[in-house]
């Protein structure tokens, strides 16, 4: 069946436009506790959210529709998506909500479930949903007044998910005499991600840390990290971290303000968890975005790279179906699922600084495994209701002839974006000009 409402991950959309509206939120927390509500023990649901202004609007209409078919609502507030993964598992609720449209800009927003493994729902759980949205409305499906549910605010949701984080590396690790710039996004995590670091020891320098429910990602973040770059040159740090809106991907800078991506953050974590034994299989799982770079530095370390698509929801898919414990995208997803389940951007921070600390280096020499193979990608807009420029053979053959162009030396990847009329056309290879030239023709042949 084709989603209606559920993208890769979750709902998102503008505000008060279809389906991002009160009325959606209120049928959607209906739907989704008429699902999860089996049995005769009190049922538990945790929602958290970023610090969007709409956060309000949609967190008290899920609570109405969550305590109107017999639900306890337990509110976290602004509390990063890895953290309601956590804590749904750890209060034992039946369901994990998160609001948030992640590194989006304000006015966009989104809901994300999680089941109570803390994974994300499986697509028949949320086609069930989207099914139960579309029903007229009825009052049987309603419980009796002496059944609706209660709503509370979990005080300790912060400490708990700090102590969760912390917990992650030996309690041997210090981070004293480092200092780190922490860029929170003005979201989720700017009560959580600089305290934890501080009590791990660290002198943390905050930017992205004052929301007004309109500033989250604005110029800031790890989609906008040229702050964190300046910060971390200004203020002589070690190393400086960028969190998105809903702190479930890192992008760090090291000392000389330089970008350091997934890719290598993967590199750095698969080469120290391969030498503790750490890896539960011999490999690690990225999608097919990531740079031929990390598959020959992974290779050298006798790892193999499974590839997905794109979408952290794909990698976590196969690390579980096949029993990997180490995967990511290059975007900032990092997956570490001995610890949680789904990408947590502060825990691959710790991660990442706790390897600075034992082999005692700096941050350039760490984050810096392998020389990413010189990619481009370009995006090009299509008309959507017009034909498929992808089943052109004239844009077939551009394709095939650039893989030819690049065989052996490197590859080419087509693909539509999966929220926008937008194809993508990605190619790299150790010729750089050729690169460019062989993804501006096909460009050439879709226009």
């Amino acid at each position: 069946m084709k989603r209606k409402y559920f993208g890769t991950d979750g709902m998102r959309g503008l505000v008060n436009k279809h389906p991002i509206t009160a009325e959606m939120a209120l049928k959607f927390g209906m739907a989704t506790g008429r699902v999860f509500v089996n049995g005769n023990h009190r049922h538990r649901v945790v929602i958290g959210k970023d610090t969007r202004i709409s956060g309000y609007m949609i967190e008290n209409a899920l609570v109405a529709g969550f305590t109107s078919v017999g639900m306890d609502v337990f509110l976290l507030g602004p509390t990063p998506t890895p953290a309601v993964a956590m804590l749904t598992r750890s209060l034992r609720a039946d369901v994990g909500v998160m609001i948030s449209a992640s590194h989006n800009p304000f006015h966009d927003n989104g809901i994300k479930l999680f089941g109570p493994d803390g994974y994300k729902l499986s697509d028949k759980t949320e086609l069930k949903i989207e099914s139960l949205m579309d029903e007229p409305f009825s009052d049987s499906i309603l419980v009796e007044p002496v059944k609706l549910g209660r709503a509370r605010r979990i005080n300790s949701a912060h400490a708990r998910y700090i102590e969760f984080v912390k917990r992650t590396i030996s309690p041997r690790i210090r981070f004293d005499n480092l200092k780190v710039v922490v860029d929170s996004a003005n979201g989720a995590a700017y009560k959580v991600a600089p305290p934890a670091l501080w009590e791990l020891g660290a002198d943390v320098i905050e930017i992205g840390n004052k929301p007004n429910g309109f500033n989250i990602n604005d110029g800031c973040g790890s989609t906008s990290p040229e702050l964190l770059q300046e910060t971390v040159l200004a203020e002589g740090a070690d190393i400086g971290i960028a969190l998105d809106g809903d702190a479930d991907r890192i992008i760090v800078v090291d000392e000389n303000g330089k970008l350091v991506d997934g890719d290598q953050l993967m590199a750095v974590i698969a080469e120290n968890f391969k030498e503790k034994n750490l890896l539960q299989k011999n490999g690690i799982v990225s999608t097919v975005m990531s740079n031929l770079g990390l598959e020959n530095f992974v290779n050298d370390l006798g790892l193999e790279l499974i590839r997905t698509d794109v979408g952290d929801r794909y990698v976590l898919e196969y690390m579980r179906e096949h029993g990997y414990n180490m995967g990511g995208e290059q975007s900032g997803h990092i997956i570490l699922s001995d610890h949680n389940t789904t990408g947590d951007g502060l825990m691959a921070a710790i991660q990442i600084i706790s390897f600075m600390v034992e082999r005692d280096m700096r941050a350039s020499d760490l984050c810096k495994r392998f020389e990413p193979v010189p990619q481009i990608l370009k995006n090009i807009r299509y008309d959507a209701s017009g034909d498929d420029p992808l089943a052109s053979k004239i844009v077939q053959q551009a394709i095939e002839d650039g893989k030819a162009r690049l065989s052996g030396t490197g590859r080419v990847l087509i693909r539509k974006s999966g929220t926008e009329p937008v194809i993508r056309v990605m190619a790299e290879g150790s010729d750089a000009a050729l690169t460019e030239q062989v993804v501006d023709d096909i460009i050439a042949a879709i226009e």
